[in-house]
C-alpha cells in the first residue's frame, strides 16, 4: 500500500507540472544524447584518419627453424597419407616432364642440340660477359664472317662460344670456318683438335640470336660448386611435394 502511495504521488507529481517545465526537461535529458551524437560526428572522421594514415602492422618473419620444422611436419603427415604423397610426386613428375618437353621443343625450333648455352669465360669481352645466357638458331643458312657461333671440339664436353673470323667455300659446297674470341690475341687453331686447323660446319651447334646479361652467373657458381647443386635441387623438390594447394 505504501508502495502504491509513493507512485501516486511521483506520478501526481510530474502530471501536475507545467507544460513549459515538462518541455524543459525533456531538452535536459536531450542535452546529452545530441552532444554525444556531436563529438562522434567530428571525432569519427579523424580517428578514421588517424587509422588510415597509421602504418600497418609489420609482418611477422618466419625463421629458418620454424621453417624446417614445418617442413618436417608436411613430410610425416605427407607420408602417412600414401594418396597424397602419390599426387605430390605426380606433380614433381609432371613439372620433370614438361620442362623437358619445353627443352626438346627447342631444340626442334632452333635445330641446335643447345639451344640455350652460358658463356664460362672472358674471351669473348666486351661483346659478351662471363655468366651471359646465349640463345641460339642452328638453322641451314649460310655462317658469314662476323657472327658469334658455339662450336665443340672431338674429346671436349664443354663447347666454346667465338666469333667467325675466316670462311672458305669449297666447290663440292662444304664450308670451312676458322674463329677466334674477341678477347683473344690468338685465333683457335690451338683450341682445335690435334691436326685440326678448320671447323667444319658439322661442328657448329649454332649462331648466337639473342642473350641475356649475367643470368647465367647460377649456373656458373652450381658447375663451380658441384654439392650445392644437388642441395637445391633436394629443396625445390621438397617444397614441391610438401606444396599446400588452395582449396
Amino acid at each position: 500500500a505504501s508502495g502504491g502511495r509513493v507512485e501516486g504521488s511521483c506520478s501526481f507529481a510530474r502530471s501536475d507540472r507545467p507544460p513549459s517545465q515538462r518541455a524543459l526537461l525533456s531538452y535536459v535529458n536531450l542535452g546529452p544524447a545530441l552532444l554525444r551524437a556531436v563529438v562522434c560526428c567530428v571525432c569519427k572522421p579523424h580517428q578514421q584518419r588517424a587509422a588510415r594514415d597509421s602504418p600497418p602492422p609489420a609482418p611477422r618473419l618466419i625463421t629458418m627453424r620454424e621453417l624446417v620444422n614445418d617442413q618436417i611436419f608436411e613430410l610425416k603427415k605427407l607420408w602417412k597419407n600414401k594418396r597424397l604423397l602419390m599426387h605430390q610426386a605426380l606433380n614433381l613428375a609432371m613439372i620433370v616432364f614438361s620442362a623437358l618437353m619445353i627443352w626438346k621443343g627447342l631444340m626442334f625450333l632452333t635445330k641446335s642440340e643447345s639451344p640455350v648455352v652460358v658463356v664460362l669465360s672472358g674471351s669473348m669481352e666486351p661483346a659478351f660477359q662471363r655468366g651471359d645466357i646465349l640463345f641460339l638458331n642452328n638453322q641451314a643458312n649460310p655462317v658469314r664472317v662476323g657472327e658469334v657461333v658455339v662450336f665443340k671440339i672431338k674429346d671436349r664436353d664443354i663447347p666454346i662460344v667465338h666469333r667467325v673470323m675466316k670462311v672458305h667455300e669449297k666447290a663440292s659446297g662444304d664450308v670451312e670456318l676458322l674463329t677466334k674470341g674477341d678477347n683473344n690475341r690468338v685465333d683457335d687453331r690451338g683450341l682445335y683438335a690435334p691436326g685440326q686447323l678448320w671447323l667444319s660446319r658439322e661442328d657448329i651447334l649454332g649462331r648466337a640470336v639473342g642473350t641475356l646479361r649475367y643470368v647465367g652467373m647460377v649456373t656458373i657458381i652450381l658447375n663451380d660448386y658441384p654439392a650445392l647443386k644437388y642441395v637445391l635441387v633436394s629443396i625445390m623438390g621438397l617444397f614441391v611435394l610438401t606444396n599446400k594447394e588452395e582449396a
